[in-house]
């Protein structure tokens, strides 16, 4: 029986998990749980798994501590979202438990900080974004020796096949009705922008080691592949299954094994129609300038994915609080970014972290 404690167990990752753990009770327990401001919603899964709980709004990160210290946990999902998420990855890993990582900000802003960490307390971090997860599992089968070239794929949103004026002027209702994935507001705010795929850009580099050159975002609109590996023979490899979180999070509970599950099997065509499409597309770069900005950034590195998250955090939230336009989110980022020698600062601890994220932030609400 592996013991899970879940963090941002409100959230789309947090409710997936919990729906793993009701449905495989004889593997799997759930030990603690974690929100931010729905105290009524925790409460109840709480009581319903018979567990402690903490609310971050009130508690602090000293709240996710104490859980950690006392539950004692095999593994601990991080499905907070946003920036908010690193220093509950840094107190997993500082206790040497194996994290479940899918708060993709704890590697773009901290990459060499985290890592440098679980190989000192031996703590495990295993990618649960889909794409991530993907490719982690593919480079595991091929070799990452072999392979010469990471390809990502994505949606393209809500916005894949709208012109460039017409995507100016989106409404935040435009921007939420995804295609075909369920997610959090942001998330889904960032995937219409690209600017979520630009995140897992950096991730990708940073938690696999591949040059920014090997790596290749692809749209893909049905998301039914979430990755593909190019080896060196130039054959190309691929993972499918339907879009569905539970699956990533299954595989990061249950590596380096992999069992039978509650979930349907993939089927090759599908069960309306009885056939099943793949269609790829290069991504529109000048209608989506996000993905190129964090391109830009992740060849850079050193503070420079820190900028790019954070100015995107406070232009992406500003949209959806109704600010500014939805054209304006990658010029903001972009005007953040642009000839600004501190993000040429090397990483060193969480200290220079804190310092980049919070100067981005101030010159991104100043523009806002």
């Amino acid at each position: 029986m592996k013991k899970i404690l879940v963090l941002g167990c409100t959230g789309s990752i947090g409710t997936s998990t919990l729906d793993i753990i009701k449905n495989q009770k004889d593997r799997f327990s759930c030990c603690g749980l974690t929100a931010n401001k729905n105290r009524k919603k925790l409460e109840e899964l709480a009581a319903l798994f018979s567990c402690p709980c903490s609310l971050t709004s009130e508690d602090g990160t000293d709240g996710i501590k104490k859980l950690i210290d006392s539950t004692k946990p095999d593994i601990v999902v991080n499905g907070i979202a946003g920036s908010a998420g690193l220093v509950p990855t840094i107190l997993v890993l500082e206790a040497g438990i194996d994290l479940a990582l899918a708060n993709k900000e704890s590697v773009v802003m901290a990459g060499p900080v985290i890592f440098s960490l679980a190989k000192k307390t031996g703590s495990r971090i295993l990618p649960v974004d889909s794409e991530h997860s993907a490719i982690f599992t593919l480079l595991n089968s091929c070799g990452a020796k072999n392979t010469d070239q990471l390809i990502i794929t994505a949606s393209g949103g809500p916005f894949r096949t709208w012109n460039s004026e017409k995507i100016a002027s989106a409404t935040l209702q435009d921007a939420l009705k995804h295609p075909t994935w369920n997610m959090g507001t942001k998330i889904t705010v960032d995937s219409a922008t690209l600017g979520n795929k630009g995140l897992e850009v950096i991730e990708a580099k940073r938690l696999f080691g591949f040059d920014t050159e090997k790596i290749e975002v692809v749209i893909h609109p049905e998301s039914v592949i979430h990755s593909l590996v190019r080896t060196k023979d130039g054959i190309v490899y691929a993972q499918l299954s339907e879009p569905d979180m539970k699956h990533p999070i299954i595989q990061a509970l249950d590596w380096p094994e992999v069992k039978c599950n509650f979930m349907r099997s993939f089927d090759l065509t599908d069960t309306l129609t009885g056939k099943r499409t793949l269609t790829f597309e290069k991504p529109r770069r000048k209608d989506f300038p996000l993905l190129d900005l964090a391109y830009k950034a992740a060849k850079n590195d050193n503070c420079h994915p820190i900028a790019f998250n954070a100015a995107n955090e406070i232009a992406a939230g500003a949209f959806i609080e109704g600010k500014i336009n939805f054209g304006k989110i990658a010029e903001i980022v972009a005007k953040v970014m642009e000839g600004r020698q501190e993000w040429n600062t090397e990483i060193r601890d969480t200290a220079d972290i804190f310092e980049a994220d919070c100067l981005a932030r101030k010159l991104a609400a100043e523009l806002v």
